[in-house]
Order: structure tokens, then C-alpha cells, then sequence
């Protein structure tokens, strides 16, 4: 089985080599001219994404003819593809994916709405990449991915809420009414619907981490977590991030990652947050050895 994923999954370019996944592009259009969020490196982008002011770029999901292409070229070495993307309740990406599916006619494409984004999507696909390398039946991974949705936790904080709304995520009124109050949202993906939620606001970034650590708390109890912590441009606040984690919450795995431009869009550079699981849900997966390979 050949895995595919989107951008968005926050995925290292270690992680892709290493587990042969495809990532399809995920673009960004400024004045100039559309790029792949995968070919900007983060300070590069931010650095053009604040030049831009007031305004905006806009980014924009492949169209279904780059996902069938994607299948046919996987085909010619293994027919069974599993497609896995960001949330359909946050961007058209799954649908595009399906439309690609229906033009590829010698793929058997499965595919998967992850109902979330950035590390919440990474552990998906890690686990489907993990899986099909040890020879897993889909029935098995399926229900391994079912649980990953479901106890699987992305959270975030933003320092400024000016870029959603330039990008027209929120309205004016809204986002100038909380730069009044300095309010920095605590966000959450819904695991029902993949959309955004609000957990509450805070008064200042160190609050708002405190408020992220005390939703899993109440979410996780000690049960042993992989956490991810990401950031935009802002290490120093995701240095506090992890810090508070490792002190409040049973970590038995941590990393910190930057998140991918196609996201930063509308975030800006001011974001902080993480993605947590229980451990348990991939630590029969992390090193499994491959399935071997009948012999001709």
C-alpha cells in the first residue's frame, strides 16, 4: 500500500524519504505568483507574508487532475493507495482527492478525511505509513485511525487574531475588539465535524499556554502522551509551550516542529500549539519491521 498526504500533516522531509510518502502540494498564491507551500521554508515565508500588509495571500487546495496523476504514477508500482488529508471541515482537499480517484482508473484509492490538521494529521499518517510498511490489513488500520481521531488532540493559541481577519477567516469587528483587549484565543479542531472550536481567551500567550496545558490535563489525566509542539515563528513561546507539558502532563514522547506556511496563511507568524495522543495508539507501530516481501 503507498500512502498519501497533503502539506498540511506538518510532516518532516525525513519522515516523507523514510516511509516513502507521496505529499501532494498544497499552494500559496501571492501577487507574483502560486507557489508549493512545500518548496518555502517558514522564515522565508513570514518574512513575505508580513512585506504583504495589509495584504493577504491565499492558498489553494490541487485540483483533482494533480491527484489523479498522483495515483496513476503510484499505480504502476502498487495499485492500493491510501490518500489521507486535512479536514474536510477546514479545506476542500478530501474533495478535490475523491474527484481524483474517480479519474484514476488503475488506483484503488481509499480516501481518509483525518477531521483534523497539522500533528493531529502527521500521527494519522505516521500510523497508516507505519502500518502498511508491517503488512497491516486495512481492516486493522482503519480502526487503528478511528481511534487516532478520536483521542487524538490539536491546540492552539494565536498572538494577533490581524490575519484571519485580512485572510476574511473572522470579521474586522470581531478581530479588532479582541486586540482591544489583547484577548489570544485557546482553539481547539472538533473530533465530530474537523472544524474549529474555541476552548476560551486569555489575556496574555503565558495564559493561554497554561489554558492549553489545563484542557489536556482534564482531557489525558497521566495517561502517557506523544506530544508535538509547533509554532510559526515564535520559539521562544513554544519553548514555554513544551516546558509547561513536560512539567504538567505525563509526556513519554516530545518534539517540537514548525508548522507549514499553507497554514501560517492565516495564522501569521504568532502561533503556538500542540498535538497530543495517547502513546499507546502508536507505540506498537513506531520501528515495526517491514512485512517481508514474497519471493518470486
Amino acid at each position: 500500500m503507498r500512502i498519501v498526504t497533503d502539506c498540511a500533516a506538518d510532516l518532516a522531509p525525513a519522515e516523507l524519504e523514510a516511509l516513502a510518502i507521496t505529499q501532494a502540494p498544497l499552494f500559496i498564491h501571492f501577487p507574483e505568483g502560486g507557489v508549493s507551500a512545500a518548496d518555502i521554508a517558514p522564515d522565508a515565508f513570514y518574512d513575505r507574508l508580513e512585506a504583504m500588509r495589509p495584504a493577504v495571500p491565499t492558498t489553494a487546495q490541487p485540483a483533482p487532475g494533480d491527484f489523479a496523476a498522483i495515483y496513476q504514477n503510484l499505480a504502476a508500482a502498487d495499485p492500493q493507495i491510501l490518500s489521507l488529508h486535512i479536514s474536510s471541515g477546514l479545506s476542500g482537499t478530501v474533495n478535490s482527492a475523491r474527484l481524483g480517484q474517480a479519474q484514476a482508473a488503475a488506483a484503488q484509492v481509499t480516501v481518509w478525511d483525518t477531521l483534523t490538521l497539522s500533528g493531529g494529521q502527521r500521527f494519522q499518517v505516521l500510523a497508516a505509513a507505519w502500518a502498511a510498511r508491517a503488512g497491516w490489513a486495512w481492516a486493522r488500520l482503519e480502526a487503528r485511525l478511528r481511534e487516532i481521531q478520536a483521542h487524538g488532540e490539536v491546540v492552539y493559541t494565536l498572538d494577533t487574531l490581524e490575519y484571519l481577519a485580512r485572510g476574511g477567516r473572522i470579521g474586522r469587528v470581531q478581530a479588532l475588539a479582541g486586540a482591544l483587549l489583547n484577548l489570544k484565543p485557546v482553539i481547539t479542531v472538533d473530533h465530530t465535524d474537523g472544524k474549529y472550536s474555541t476552548l476560551g481567551r486569555a489575556r496574555t500567550i503565558a495564559r493561554a499556554i497554561a489554558s492549553m496545558v489545563d484542557h489536556l490535563q482534564a482531557v489525558y489525566a497521566q495517561t502517557p502522551l506523544w506530544v508535538t509542539v509547533l509554532h510559526g515563528r515564535f520559539a521562544e513561546k513554544a519553548e514555554a509551550l513544551a516546558r509547561e507539558a513536560g512539567q504538567r502532563l505525563n509526556v513519554a514522547r516530545l518534539e517540537t516542529a514548525r508548522i507549514s506556511p499553507v497554514l501560517g496563511v492565516h495564522t501569521g507568524p504568532g502561533i503556538v500549539g500542540l498535538a497530543a495522543l495517547p502513546m499507546r495508539l502508536l507505540e506498537d507501530l513506531v520501528g515495526a519491521p517491514a512485512a517481508a516481501t514474497p519471493s518470486g
